[in-house]
């Protein structure tokens, strides 16, 4: 079939059957084949002002976006360019993100398709199927990771993650020993061989992997500190040589506000040599079987403990202490309960945390300072007015009305 003569710079503009069909060259493939765009419509001055934008966008060294590109093809192709930029335990947390939520909701759609109104309905099917706002805002940061990065390459116009509606996280207050409860729990685990672990984590507010991660090398019983080094997690097994899914590891904590230093007391010195005196048997006993890592609370074997197995006997622990079920977590919460209820300024229990800012511990536990707010604006009250009682204001005679 016979078609009218191309204009000038419209390329390669033709009729198949009922609709208009159009391609631009983009040059040469890696192959050495030559790479067209082609794209349809209903009329020839359809595809004609098609062929003319993508011109347009080649002259201005913009990538083509590809309308055939799935948003899970594009999340398959961005989590194989992460390694090495991310950490390990991040990786595996996108990676799952994707799998089980982002893809399954989102993966069919063409990215360039991709609305708003499409990601806020996902969000709104999570939270309806029972999962809680904060798991649908790790979601939706992850997406919106993904998408910044097409956005970068040229791929979408816009981030419609970003734009989407941000669920709302509800401040919820973590459970946190009292002193007494404290006590309670310490005479129980103290003579464990995880006891001192226990001890270090809620007078520090240690996190788990940290605590796990602790190493002998870190501790200056002279000038009375221990070192936060390191952390010990289960990650995906990323070997093809071996069938196990996943492997623990030691890994060396990355921001410099959580590699700190921690100041101990002669009480939790004395209790750490104790314990270093019990892991010298212990890894006499193991003889040969023993696996030397410098951590100051590994296996029976020397080797890293796993998260998981401590979690169990932690909450094992705390129910033979009365306490009912409770994570290693909660020790964190806990032990920034104890600091701010003893006093100790903000900027420090966030030091000691390992916060990556201030912001962050006042985020968590700022509700815990009504207190010492209250305590404060009483203070001033006092200095500047004393404990009379109050005095009613006179009322001037002009401004006095007659009630009798």
């Amino acid at each position: 079939m016979s078609t009218k003569k191309r204009g000038q710079n419209e390329d390669s503009i033709y009729k198949d059957g009922d609709r208009w069909r159009g391609a631009v060259s983009l040059g040469y493939g890696p192959d050495g084949k030559r790479v067209r765009k082609k794209v349809s419509g209903k009329t020839r001055a359809d595809v004609v002002e098609k062929v003319r934008k993508l011109k347009e966008t080649l002259a201005k060294g913009a990538p083509v976006p590809d309308d055939r590109l799935t948003v899970g093809t594009f999340l398959d192709r961005w989590l194989l360019h992460l390694p090495g930029h991310i950490s390990d335990g991040t990786l595996d947390d996108y990676e799952d993100t994707v799998r089980l939520h982002l893809k399954p909701g989102l993966g069919h759609h063409k990215l360039t398709k991709l609305t708003v109104a499409q990601v806020d309905a996902l969000w709104q099917a999570k939270r309806k199927a029972g999962y809680k706002p904060n798991s649908v805002r790790n979601m939706r940061a992850v997406l919106r990771k993904a998408l910044g990065q097409a956005e970068r390459e040229g791929l979408v116009m816009r981030n419609v993650a970003a734009l989407s509606m941000p669920p709302r996280v509800p401040l919820e207050e973590g459970r946190t020993l009292t002193v007494e409860e404290g006590k309670r729990l310490l005479d129980v685990v103290i003579d464990h061989r995880m006891g001192v672990l226990v001890l270090l984590a809620l007078v520090f507010g240690l996190r788990r992997g940290e605590a796990l991660g602790l190493m002998w090398n870190a501790f200056d019983p002279e000038a009375r500190t221990l070192r936060v080094t390191h952390s010990v997690k289960r990650l995906k097994n990323r070997d093809p040589r071996t069938t196990a899914k996943t492997r623990i590891v030691i890994s060396e904590l990355k921001t410099r506000r959580s590699r700190r230093v921690l100041c101990l007391t002669p009480e939790l010195v004395e209790a750490i040599k104790r314990h270093k005196a019990a892991h010298n048997k212990e890894r006499l006993k193991s003889g040969e079987d023993w696996t030397e890592h410098g951590l100051m609370f590994p296996t029976a074997f020397g080797n890293p403990s796993d998260p998981d197995t401590f979690s169990h006997l932690f909450s094992r622990l705390a129910t033979k202490a009365g306490l009912g079920h409770w994570h290693p977590h909660e020790l964190r919460h806990s032990g920034a309960s104890l600091m701010l209820a003893q006093g100790t300024p903000l900027h420090v229990v966030s030091e000691v945390l390992g916060h990556a800012s201030i912001a962050i511990t006042k985020d968590i536990y700022g509700h815990l300072l009504e207190g010492d707010r209250r305590a404060a604006t009483e203070a001033i009250s006092t200095a500047l007015l004393g404990k009379q009682p109050p005095v009613a204001p006179k009322v001037a005679p002009e401004d006095a009305e007659d009630t009798g």
